[in-house]
């Protein structure tokens, strides 16, 4: 057993990334001629990955704590120094290990799945060098390392995501998203210069230590320094209105979709964690982030339930969550943001990969049910059971809702969730409506209990890192938090009428303008073919180009 000190897990978690990292960089070389290698030594750089994280957080389990440094180049201007190192520490691991399980989920997937593509090694070249990168971004404990990384695995994915050069679709988004990840990168680069010069500090385990001793206010370079990480955290983020790339990345070959949408899509939102002393004192930059991840998940909501595909829709949900967990950081809650991510991640790799059996199922003959009438009294009924059950539950875990805002509107949503599935029980045959009904309500306290009680088990294990949320107060936080209510029970009010709704001409009109994405992404698409035009192909057929058109006005 390694003693407390010991650097044995920050040794084996800086080589866990490395097999992939120089597989990809060895698969460069004359690919195609050797893909059946390149596609084997990925997939198993991808199995020691997983191994390597399994080892990894036992050896931290058991006490081996200490981060450690291996390089150390001094850099000029007072930037401090570049460093391969690796910050062990609770996030880190959660994260680490997260992100090999997946990362192994999508290679074994595209190991069978890209079987039989002419440019197979190629594919997994650039695989392995996303994957590889992204996992030193996640393990790295210097500033310029986590940068450098940061930059390169947007570069590898952008590869990934224009894999086919005969999909104008896919190459026009793929653009799309280099420019804004591109802004994003310069605006974190800013950032990263106003930390280290005012702080002098390169080390991300350093920063929580040295803004303890800083007063309020705080200097002005890090309250810039606060604005332009968040606005590098929103543009990784896919939020509205520069979401459109988001979707139509789905062009992309499956595995890539998996593996952006249940991963490297949370860089973003990995950069607020790893920032997050300096963050959580920059309170209007917080604020901003609730009103642009409110903006997101109303809008990209209304937006999936227009959508006619299923990636499209995953692709709408994706935004969406981006943009919850974006307002749950505003909110100060930090450890609910990493429990979201978790639980996001591992349910969008398996939806994306699960995908084409869904398309499958539903190419099946499927009886009609009989219609439910749509009771506005049942909405009502069902949203009331279910606050009840949440009110119940968090007074018996004593779970104190209303002496804490954010919790409480937590729970508002939470309850809103639950109304959705009592409110189906209902709609049930009349034989059948009260023995759902109670085995629904049962599995309605047993989320709700689950949810509370992994919320407080995460701000204790991770409250060793981050900062005791303070409570919002004054006028604009009371503000926000009952616009988060409204919003919400806006959209399950829409949802739930949705029917009715398209029946009248005006929702009908909003119905189409949604469907086009409000026209916001047209605009940019157009602006990006004005300024970078796309080379036409001749070896197109003219049926898939019929297929892949660019983005117009769709009506319906």
């Amino acid at each position: 057993m390694p003693a407390p000190t010991s650097p044995f897990t920050a040794l084996l978690m800086f080589i866990l990334p490395w097999p992939l990292f120089l597989t990809g960089i060895l698969g460069g070389f004359d690919t195609d001629s050797h893909f059946r290698l390149i596609k084997k030594l990925t997939l198993g750089s991808a199995w020691f990955a997983l191994g390597d994280a399994l080892f990894s957080t036992t050896t931290y389990l058991l006490g081996s704590h200490a981060s450690d440094t291996l390089f150390s180049l001094p850099l000029p201007w007072n930037l401090g120094s570049f460093a391969l190192s690796v910050d062990v520490n609770i996030l880190s691991v959660i994260m680490m290990f997260l992100v090999a399980l997946v990362g192994l989920i999508v290679t074994r997937y595209a190991y069978t799945y890209m079987e039989g593509d002419a440019h197979e090694g190629v594919f997994h070249h650039w695989l392995a060098l996303t994957l590889g990168s992204f996992l030193i971004v996640i393990t790295s404990g210097n500033v310029w390392e986590f940068f450098v990384f940061w930059v390169a695995t947007s570069l590898f994915l952008h590869h990934l995501l224009a894999f086919y050069p005969d999909r104008p679709l896919a190459l026009i988004a793929a653009r799309k998203k280099y420019i804004l990840h591109r802004i994003a990168d310069l605006s974190l680069l800013i950032a990263l210069i106003l930390v280290v010069h005012t702080l002098h500090i390169t080390a991300f385990n350093q920063i929580m230590p040295a803004m303890t001793k800083i007063s309020s206010p705080l200097p002005a370079s890090l309250e810039w320094a606060g604005a332009l990480i968040a606005l590098s955290a929103v543009l990784k983020s896919a939020q509205v209105p520069l979401h459109g790339w988001l979707i139509q990345v789905m062009e992309a070959p499956t595995p890539v979709s998996a593996l952006l949408h249940a991963g490297i899509i949370y860089t973003g939102t990995f950069l607020l964690l790893r920032m997050v002393a300096i963050m959580s004192r920059v309170v209007w930059a917080q604020d901003m982030l609730i009103v642009i991840g409110l903006i997101s998940i109303t809008t990209a909501s209304l937006m999936m339930m227009t959508a006619t595909n299923i990636k499209g829709s995953l692709a709408y949900s994706t935004s969406a969550q981006m943009g919850f967990m974006l307002m749950e950081f505003g909110l100060g809650l930090y450890a609910l943001a990493v429990l979201h991510i978790i639980s996001h991640s591992v349910y969008k790799a398996h939806a994306f990969l699960a995908s084409g059996s869904t398309v499958e199922y539903f190419r099946w003959p499927v009886l009609p049910k009989t219609a439910s009438v749509l009771s506005a009294g049942k909405i009502i009924a069902s949203w009331l059971l279910s606050t009840v059950i949440v009110i119940l539950t968090a007074r018996f875990l004593q779970i104190p809702l209303l002496h804490n805002l954010p919790i409480t509107v937590m729970g508002v949503i939470l309850a809103i969730a639950l109304s959705q599935l009592i409110y189906s029980a209902t709609n049930q045959e009349k034989s059948h409506v009260i023995s759902l009904l109670g085995i629904t309500v049962l599995l309605s306290a047993l989320v709700a209990t689950l949810y509370f009680l992994l919320d407080a088990w995460f701000m204790r294990l991770l409250a060793v890192i981050l900062p005791k949320p303070s409570m919002p107060q004054g006028i604009v936080p009371d503000a926000l938090l009952g616009l988060i209510v409204l919003a919400f029970m806006s959209l399950l009010l829409v949802q739930q009428m949705l029917p009715r709704l398209l029946a009248r001409p005006l929702w009908r009109a909003v119905f189409v303008h949604l469907y086009n994405d409000l026209y916001i992404d047209m605009i940019f698409t157009r602006w990006i073919q004005r300024f970078s035009p796309m080379k036409k192909t001749t070896s197109l057929p003219a049926t898939h180009q019929a297929e892949h058109p660019l983005p117009e006005m769709r009506l319906l």
